[in-house]
């Protein structure tokens, strides 16, 4: 298993402590930011889409502090940079 697999399973662990997601898909970018300053580092780029009950009636930013808020330990060492996808289960095509 990757380092970056390994920080993937911590997202998600403290991800669902926080929300009872419906849905939680963390994808590592880390690649297509190869040689980025922040990169220097060690925190990788991810892309979280994340589907919870607990998002409704929540703005976009409440929702990305609510996440931020699960996940700061994580911040910077292990997370350099986070695309949050959050929706409602109402919100979710899948």
């Amino acid at each position: 298993m990757s380092i970056n697999q390994e920080r993937i399973n911590l997202f998600r662990a403290d991800l669902n402590v926080a929300f009872k997601a419906n849905s939680v898909q963390i994808e590592d970018e880390s690649h297509l930011h190869a040689g980025h300053a922040g990169a220097a580092t060690g925190g990788g780029h991810f892309k979280l889409t994340i589907v919870a009950p607990e998002f409704e009636g929540m703005s976009k930013v409440a929702r990305h502090r609510a996440i931020y808020a699960a996940l700061n330990k994580h911040f910077p060492k292990e997370i350099h940079a986070l695309t949050i996808l959050a929706f409602t289960p109402s919100e979710s095509t899948s």
